[in-house]
């Protein structure tokens, strides 16, 4: 084969996989703007459910062998909200999510959301908890869902130490 043709077709095959490359790389890590909605519903559907005591609606925004923290499959799911409810004044708590980022990923989509709970059970309302969950969410049949959420509680910063006294 002449040196042109060998260099034709290098290039050529250079060509293919770069294109290939991209194609799949936007195939699986690209989102739709329909997406980006369905996500944000999600978030929705999550808040909406544990506030509410919905167990079940609550559970099903995982995948059935979804995670929440240590909390692993459906019936793990159902009775965290459960206690929630029963044990740790989640009836009389509400979720306020803000700054959702959503990332494409090639499994699905990762996020991340500030939360604040509120305790309503006295007025003013005031703020129990603020923290920031960590996300990975697949697209399945019935739509997006959670496949691994973590929260990390906000922890005040460290004092400083007080500046030692000078000795004269």
């Amino acid at each position: 084969m002449s040196r042109q043709k060998l260099l034709a077709v290098g290039m050529l095959s250079l060509s293919i996989g770069w294109v290939s490359a991209l194609f799949a790389q936007a195939h699986n890590s690209s989102l739709t703007a329909d997406d980006y909605v369905e996500i944000q519903q999600l978030y929705a559907r999550y808040n909406v459910a544990i506030d509410s005591g919905d167990a079940e609606g609550w559970a099903a925004t995982f995948v059935p062998d979804g995670a929440f923290n240590s909390f692993t499959g459906h019936d793990a799911l159902v009775e965290f909200v459960h206690n929630w409810r029963e044990k740790m004044n989640g009836g009389n708590r509400r979720h306020w999510n803000s700054n959702l980022l959503i990332t494409p990923t090639a499994e699905g989509a990762s996020g991340s959301v500030y939360l604040l709970l509120i305790d309503v059970s006295v007025r003013p309302p005031v703020i129990a908890a603020a923290a920031k969950y960590e996300d990975q969410m697949v697209k399945t049949p019935q739509g997006w869902r959670f496949k691994k959420r973590a929260t990390k509680g906000e922890r005040p910063a460290p004092a400083a130490a007080a500046p030692s006294a000078a000795k004269s």
